[in-house]
């Protein structure tokens, strides 16, 4: 009997891949990423518990995953609905509140991903993608590899920010509409030379 073609591979691994991280996806919105038992991703998943762990070695690499996930579809919106402002810190913004909308519809799972990556034990792409979009949007297109060093610390700066502003409105301390000024606070003195 043949083997799969690697094309077919590759995209039946992909496919599976994808279930994975939804199933978990599905299981934090519920229960925070304490919902997210390996054992429990594998079954929702309809994949066994080994070739889940092939996927993702540990809980965080699953969570971290699942976050890359959510700025994928960030980074699908802004690219088919990009920011209208004429000025950077107002198209940085509309990033920003973009992901804040997006990850407050589900709530549980904004939490548990916000909470699990600053106790992350692995790497997490998480700020360095933030940042790199902010500078896309805020820099019409400029990349992290072209942009100077104070440019990447300002981006980053911003990024940090947000992610904070998104903790205390997890926490009940902020609004939405709190969090937003202060954001555009922060867009106007960090982005302003951009």
């Amino acid at each position: 009997m043949e083997s799969p073609a690697p094309g077919a591979r590759s995209r039946s691994q992909t496919q599976r891949r994808k279930r994975i991280v939804q199933a978990a996806a599905a299981l934090a919105s519920r229960g925070g990423v304490e919902a997210m038992q390996m054992r429990t991703v594998a079954e929702r998943a309809g994949v066994a518990l080994g070739t889940l762990y092939r996927y993702f070695p540990s809980k965080m690499d699953l969570v971290v995953a699942v976050v890359g996930e959510e700025i994928d579809l960030l980074e699908s919106s802004i690219e088919r609905r990009p920011p209208h402002a004429t000025n950077a810190s107002g198209r940085g913004v509309d990033v920003l509140m973009r992901a804040t909308r997006g990850l407050m519809r589900e709530p549980e799972l904004a939490d548990a991903l916000i909470r699990s990556l600053i106790m992350a034990e692995v790497d997490t792409p998480f700020g360095d993608r933030m940042a790199g979009l902010l500078l896309r949007v805020a820099g019409n297109g400029l990349s992290p590899a072209d942009a100077n060093e104070e440019q990447l610390a300002l981006a980053g700066s911003l990024s940090s920010i947000w992610v904070h502003e998104l903790l205390e409105m997890l926490r009940g301390r902020r609004t939405y509409e709190q969090i937003q000024r202060r954001i555009e606070i922060a867009a106007d003195r960090l982005l302003s030379d951009f």
